[in-house]
């Protein structure tokens, strides 16, 4: 039985721990924005985590998880040394500027804001940017400044990077759509803006930037459950579309992401009762791929 050895374990911030695995092919073909599925043994609960780093060269993948519930926690208790039974990836689709011309994305200026453990995924594009010449600017945001990570590795790759905090503790007291004002209202004007976080804070990211305008995509990672699209957990009303995040995205155009009903959902799959109840209502739309899984 193949292990996928892990080479090194980090806390980042409380509850939030990075993990470093060894997983050649996966590495070997990931891009910005991809995901993979992770099980700690055979009876282990699927567990879709964004990538947060990857090295060709050593064929290693970078996660960053923050524990939540059991599988999470258990996630925790693993050490160096040891490994995943399972690590499958890369899923998902990949960011859209890695697909775009260079003469396109040349004169394009970014806007990434980040929020909480959305950090992570927000990383691997920065860096994508800053390897092929372009320039991007970063927002950081967290509740407090202990809940801030990755600020020297997103300052080496970020043309600006901004620190926002709730509390004021550390950075621009305020949560990252006052920083989004404060910039804008300072004369800083961006073609487009990739929101990953929250889902509560990119509905108020776009809430804000549908009123100035600037087109904004988001990364809808956070209601993934089982990655295939075979659960039903991350559908999602895109615009007059039903889309889900797993196997159409996971980033969409957030102007057209009703985000209401993808926390409504959220909050009920919840539970057993809740997850029955969508299935029942929703019937054959209930579930991704075929519709049939």
């Amino acid at each position: 039985m193949r292990m996928y050895k892990i080479l090194k374990k980090e806390l980042l911030a409380e509850k939030i721990w990075l993990m470093e695995v060894e997983a050649p092919r996966v590495a070997l073909s990931c891009e910005p924005g991809q995901f993979v599925i992770v099980k700690i043994d055979e009876k282990g609960e699927r567990i879709p985590l964004t990538i947060a780093d990857y090295d060709r060269e050593k064929g290693v993948i970078t996660i960053v998880f923050q524990e939540v519930g059991a599988s999470t926690f258990r996630m925790t208790q693993m050490e160096e040394g040891g490994g995943f039974d399972t690590f499958v990836g890369p899923l998902g689709k990949a960011s859209d500027f890695v697909k775009e011309p260079a003469e396109t994305l040349i004169d394009r200026r970014y806007l990434f804001v980040a929020g909480g453990v959305g950090t992570a995924p927000v990383y691997p594009q920065v860096k994508w940017m800053k390897e092929h010449g372009y320039k991007a600017d970063v927002i950081i945001g967290a509740r407090t400044k202990d809940l801030i990570f990755f600020e020297d590795k997103m300052g080496s790759v970020a043309d600006h990077l901004y620190i926002a905090t709730d509390d004021g503790s550390y950075g621009f007291n305020g949560n990252v759509v006052a920083m989004m004002q404060h910039l804008f209202g300072q004369g800083e004007a961006y073609d487009i803006c990739v929101a990953i976080g929250p889902l509560i804070m990119m509905k108020f990211v776009c809430e804000l930037t549908k009123k100035t305008g600037l087109q904004t995509i988001v990364s809808m990672n956070p209601i993934m459950v089982d990655g295939t699209g075979m659960c039903g957990a991350c559908r999602l009303q895109v615009g007059d579309e039903i889309k889900f995040a797993c196997v159409d995205g996971p980033e969409f155009d957030g102007h057209l992401v009703d985000f209401d009903q993808a926390m409504k959902r959220s909050r009920i799959y919840k539970t057993e009762e809740g997850r029955a109840y969508l299935k029942a209502k929703e019937g054959a739309a209930h579930k991704g791929g075929c519709g049939e899984c």
